[in-house]
């Protein structure tokens, strides 16, 4: 793993390659974005350069020596991926036993000992105040990385003794280019995932290598094109099933989002190259002549406003009822 292998975030590799090169390391980074945008593998290539004994123009993990190559594994000594056991809650004694305690003991074969946390924003305020302590004094040694969603749960005085570090999305045009040359999907599926991703590089991946991917879109456009049609009790069993697939409830809201963002530019521009689901153009068309330009633009929000309340932990059924409603009475 090498910095060149980051796909955009030129800001975030600019500015650990200088804190490298110039040995301006900070203690604490907060790297915050989406999931699956990279954070993780952004912190390990961080980390891997740290403990390289051969860096390559100052700051690239040689990937050759034995540090790069325990790091490749994951069984340096030096970097500790911090764990928690509940799924919800990174807790107090998480962070005592596994950084507070840890940190005063040197590193083994390094001049650094990097801690990666991710899901950061799972911390407790108990164990945020235990974190706190370490990073008002921390030994000269240590860096310590917090990979998070959001800072929202997280206390001023954690954020403001990191550097903190925003990801942001990929432009389409690059995501587009890296799945097709080094995932080897085709051009179509390639701009379906582009797409759906919306600037997101591992979710563009995941999506182009998924199994469950091409029949859950189908699935979802068969929806979409019989709402108004099926009852509704079918459409929620159909939609209960669709549960079952690897991708998650907000990859079928996407999936939504850019159907009818298509029939909103078909719309708007009668223009059929620009849609991403160009082969459905017939039923975009239909679409795009039985909706008004309010009504498509409020099945968005209702969309937006669906995945607030799923993130908001509303049930599932009662979400998407909601949201088919709308739809069918648009």
């Amino acid at each position: 793993m090498k910095f060149s292998n980051i796909v955009g975030q030129s800001h975030i590799k600019d500015h650990l390659r200088i804190a490298i090169t110039s040995g301006r390391i900070s203690q604490a980074y907060l790297i915050t974005g989406e999931r699956m945008q990279g954070k993780e593998f952004i912190a390990r290539i961080f980390a891997n350069a740290l403990v390289c004994e051969h860096p390559e123009d100052g700051f690239e993990p040689c990937g050759k020596c034995k540090s790069c190559i325990q790091a490749a594994s994951a069984n340096h000594p030096d970097i500790i991926t911090v764990t928690h056991q509940k799924p919800n809650t990174i807790s107090v004694d998480d962070i005592r036993e596994q950084i507070v305690s840890d940190a005063q003991v040197k590193p083994y074969q390094s001049k650094w000992k990097i801690y990666i946390m991710n899901e950061a924003e799972k911390m407790t305020p108990q164990a945020q105040n235990a974190l706190l302590k370490t990073l008002e004094e921390p030994p000269e040694y240590v860096v310590i990385m917090l990979l998070a969603t959001s800072v929202s749960t997280m206390l001023p005085t954690i954020i403001s003794r990191c550097v903190q570090l925003d990801m942001r999305p990929v432009e389409d045009g690059v995501v587009k280019h890296h799945l097709m040359n080094e995932v080897q999907v085709p051009d179509y599926r390639a701009d379906i995932c582009t797409a759906f991703a919306r600037g997101n590089i591992g979710k563009a991946r995941n999506l182009a290598t998924s199994e469950d991917f091409e029949e859950i879109k189908e699935e979802a456009v068969r929806i979409l094109k019989t709402v108004r049609k099926m009852d509704m009790s079918k459409l929620i069993e159909t939609l209960v099933q669709m549960t079952e697939y690897k991708l998650s409830v907000y990859d079928l809201l996407d999936i939504m989002t850019v159907w009818y963002r298509d029939v909103l530019l078909y719309k708007a521009t009668m223009d059929e190259s620009s849609l991403v689901f160009r082969d459905e153009v017939e039923a975009i068309i239909r679409e795009a002549e039985y909706d008004s330009y309010e009504g498509i633009e409020k099945i968005l929000r209702t969309i937006d406003k669906t995945r607030q309340r799923l993130r908001a932990n509303v049930n599932y059924e009662l979400a998407m009822e909601m949201l088919l409603l709308a739809i069918k009475e648009n």
